[in-house]
């Protein structure tokens, strides 16, 4: 996973605001629940001494993806009185959480971009329009993104009825546009594309795909209509099941060349001391990470994000004279967007991996 997403977090030299909160709306009530939520998370920014600007930026973003139905939540960052990144969560954060400092609290929302799939989901339906229903449309509803953050407000959707006459022309056009390669929005290096609805319509796609892109295609037998809650991505759940454990292909191909690393060299590519020391010297491709995460552990930082060391002795060596203890796994990721390293979420610590953590790198020494 790329995570040039995170670049405008570090592009300034104060402190950052990093927000989570369940903006659910499956609930009674739920202006009245995130409104008291939010009261303790901005209390909680005020004491810790963020600016009345900053603060009064974020309750500005608070609420504003009421119009997404069911369970989610908001992740949002600020400094110097305005919002530097906010985004939909597809799930709601583990806990409400507000921080303040120097380092901004990435995790949370790197573990909710993973695996970070690019995908299309067509929901076809035949429909009998005029009199006495002698007419048959296609009614399309397209989603595209990247799973699962697009679970919620999806960046590019389409809500099309079609001649069925005139559907298989469509039916090439759209399907050009979503495995082209190009950089519109409905295109790109789209790796899976679902089908369901309609059997002729749904048909009609995956023969006109070239063979090799038929392994991108699956087909859900559901003639049923497909119509998605507000604000969420068409077959949502059809989605959910068929992207469970499954990585992201360039990721997968990144970890099998870590495992390869791992098994000729597993203390220059395994553990945190082995991650920090790559991304000291610039030498990580990727930034390797296991779910869930181990709690609690610390490293020391200094104001360059690849200033960072398992202890402040460590720093000193570099001739780092001030330096302080941040979250281990927000420093590595912040340290991974400054050296253009990108992220690997590995969905089970099996094997285990030392620390839950590894790194693969770019180049070895002799």
């Amino acid at each position: 996973m790329k995570l040039q997403f995170l670049e405008p977090l570090y592009q300034q030299d104060r402190p950052v605001a990093s927000v989570y909160l369940d903006t659910s709306r499956d609930i009674d009530e739920p202006d009245r629940a995130v409104e008291v939520r939010w009261r303790h998370l901005r209390d909680s920014l005020l004491a810790h001494d963020a600016d009345p600007a900053t603060v009064r930026a974020i309750e500005a973003e608070i609420g504003t993806d009421r119009e997404i139905a069911g369970q989610h939540g908001q992740a949002v960052f600020a400094a110097g009185g305005r919002v530097l990144l906010a985004e939909c969560l597809p799930r709601p954060p583990d806990r409400d959480s507000a921080r303040y400092g120097t380092v901004p609290d990435t995790v949370p929302l790197c573990l909710q971009h993973a695996p970070d799939i690019p995908y299309a989901a067509v929901a076809t339906h035949r429909l009998h329009t005029g009199e006495h229903g002698a007419h048959d449309e296609i009614e399309i509803d397209v989603s595209v993104g990247s799973w699962p953050i697009s679970r919620v407000a999806p960046p590019h959707e389409i809500h099309e009825r079609i001649p069925a006459d005139d559907w298989p022309r469509e039916a090439e056009q759209l399907l050009a546009e979503l495995t082209d390669g190009g950089d519109g929005p409905r295109t790109g290096a789209t790796e899976a594309i679902v089908v369901s609805g309609d059997p002729w319509a749904a048909n009609t796609i995956t023969r006109l795909a070239p063979k090799r892109l038929q392994d991108r295609f699956t087909k859900i037998k559901n003639g049923g209509r497909h119509q998605p809650e507000p604000g969420r991505t068409v077959l949502e759940e059809d989605l959910a099941g068929l992207f469970a454990d499954r990585m992201r292909a360039r990721d997968q191909q990144q970890l099998d060349a870590f495992q390869s690393q791992r098994a000729r060299r597993p203390g220059d590519v395994e553990g945190l001391a082995a991650a920090v020391a790559a991304l000291q010297r610039g030498q990580a491709q990727a930034l390797v990470l296991t779910t869930p995460r181990p709690p609690g552990r610390r490293l020391w930082v200094g104001s360059e994000p690849n200033r960072l060391a398992l202890s402040g002795h460590d720093l000193r060596a570099f001739g780092v004279d001030y330096f302080w203890e941040e979250d281990a796994d927000a420093a590595l990721i912040r340290a991974a967007v400054a050296t253009h390293a990108e992220l690997i979420v590995r969905p089970h610590d099996d094997p285990p991996l030392q620390d839950g953590t590894g790194v693969l790198l770019r180049y070895t020494g002799a």
